[in-house]
């Protein structure tokens, strides 16, 4: 589908604005979130604001894909739009926290919409070649959130007061609307209108199951609950794989791993969300803890790391485009990822601040490399009535191991650190400020604690980029099409006889 260099770029201007809105999400409300929770009066429940978004945004993400191939990405696009708003509008109103998580999760279920829908419109309004080019600038709105969003949620919670971290979505979404209803062609969908209802429901309760199985994990009062949560979410995802073996239309189409391409680029989008966006929460309090630093100097490290990864994600996505090649680019980002982390490992505790920021960042501009670079090629190996399917299926696994791997990471720093505190230390209560109130002997062991804790982490984050070296290598090597027509069926069979029968 062709459009004019103007509906174009009025295109790419709606979409970029609702994906930063989106992703600001996740970040702008982090800043308030102690005040809004202090003002509602409801502090223990803080977390569910945080959780509800994610949850609701993750677990709608195959379902969303699947109905969007259904009845057309314009439709749940615009759909997911203004439920967003009227989300945003309905949390600044919110006069307790119950009414607040749920407008939350309005908000979540209408983030992932419009994240998804974003991605999969490019797809089809753009040549395979030209993908890229676009696909970076969409997904630059992930990066730009996280630079912006703390200090513009703090901004405004200071000057406006915390329902304007709500509603500053409103005239932007507004105006992107307008722009939307405008630019966004209609795409014909797919002609099979079969929904995969039990896999859906399967997935979202053994998702849940899992989530709140991380999140209790570390809690000793409620560790029987969190292992009852692991059994459920576990049977949940193998009654899950079951069904999406056996339905026609599955909202993850497990067929489409035979093709090399697919599986490569998946498991590369998995290695982003488990190597990287696991561990970047975690750096502040790294080098509070183990550098002594500030919490506004500790920032500037993963302030680098995701500017790295803004610059190259933007840079790939335009040689892409330039030269049709794309192989390199995984291949070199991976690599650059791997040596970063462990470098990272290797660094001794107290180094001069500037040598993790350039390492941090040189692991952010490997990564950035490949972010956006892989939905793109995986798009243009399927067929476009799958696209929207696909295109979940990429976002669904990066989001998925972004979760597990940080519930993981959080458990070895907490079981790490109570277990080895120096003695009149609480880990329960402890804080960066705390240890700075402390004897210059205990703050130097403080440091080496979290120091040695945090050097099997980038280790094995190193090694998971590692393996990320071998996916981007087995990724075929070509040149992306300048045509618009549809991909071919997966051509390379699989040597698994229970796939039989995915391909009837």
């Amino acid at each position: 589908m062709s459009l004019s260099p103007l509906r174009l770029r009025l295109l790419v201007a709606s979409l970029l604005t609702v994906s930063i809105l989106g992703a600001l999400d996740h970040t702008i409300v982090a800043t308030s979130l102690a005040t809004v929770a202090g003002e509602l009066g409801a502090l223990e429940q803080m977390g569910w604001v945080v959780v509800g978004y994610t949850l609701a945004s993750t677990v709608l993400l195959p379902v969303l894909g699947k109905v969007g191939d259904l009845v057309g990405p314009r439709l749940v696009f615009l759909a997911s739009l203004v439920v967003f708003l009227v989300a945003s509008l309905a949390c600044g109103f919110a006069q307790d926290m119950t009414q607040l998580v749920i407008a939350r999760v309005a908000q979540g279920m209408s983030s992932a919409g419009l994240h998804l829908m974003s991605q999969t419109i490019v797809a089809h309004v753009t040549t395979p070649r030209d993908r890229p080019k676009y696909m970076s600038i969409i997904g630059a709105a992930f990066p730009i959130a996280i630079l912006v969003g703390p200090v513009l949620g703090g901004a405004i919670t200071d000057f406006w007061g915390w329902p304007w971290v709500f509603w500053i979505n409103l005239p932007f979404g507004l105006a992107a609307l307008v722009l939307a209803a405008f630019a966004i062609p209609h795409i014909e969908p797919g002609g099979r209108r079969r929904f995969d209802v039990a896999g859906s429901v399967v997935f979202t309760l053994a998702f849940v199951a899992l989530v709140l199985a991380v999140s209790w994990i570390g809690d000793p009062a409620a560790v029987t609950a969190a292992l009852v949560a692991f059994v459920l979410a576990a049977i949940g995802f193998a009654a899950f794989f079951a069904i999406e073996l056996r339905v026609p239309e599955p909202i993850v189409p497990l067929k489409w791993f035979a093709d090399r391409t697919v599986a490569a680029g998946v498991a590369l989008s998995a290695i982003i969300g488990i190597g990287l966006f696991s561990v970047t929460a975690y750096l502040p309090t790294y080098f509070q803890m183990a550098y002594r630093t500030t919490a506004t100097v500790s920032g500037l490290v993963p302030i680098a790391t995701v500017f790295g990864m803004l610059v190259s994600n933007l840079a790939t996505g335009w040689l892409v485009s330039r030269t049709g090649h794309y192989r390199a680019y995984p291949i070199a980002g991976t690599a650059l990822g791997a040596a970063g982390l462990l470098t990272m490992a290797l660094l001794p505790v107290g180094t001069p601040l500037w040598v993790p920021m350039a390492v941090m960042a040189v692991v952010g501009i490997g990564t950035g490399a490949f972010m956006s670079l892989v939905v793109a090629v995986v798009q243009g190996a399927v067929p476009r009535s799958e696209t929207g399917t696909i295109t979940a299926t990429v976002n669904l696994v990066r989001q998925f191991g972004s979760t597990v791997a940080t519930a993981v990471i959080g458990g070895v720093i907490g079981v790490g650190v109570a277990a080895a505190l120096p003695a009149g230390l609480d880990a329960s209560t402890l804080t960066p400020q705390l240890v700075q109130q402390t004897t210059p002997t205990v703050q130097a062991e403080v440091a080496q604690l979290y120091g040695g804790l945090f050097v099997p982490v980038f280790l094995a984050l190193a090694v998971t980029y590692a393996l990320g070296i071998v996916a981007a290598v087995l990724l075929p090597a070509g040149q992306l099409s300048d045509e618009l027509e549809p991909a071919a069926e997966p051509t390379e069979p699989t040597t698994d006889p229970a796939s039989e029968p995915l391909t009837a």
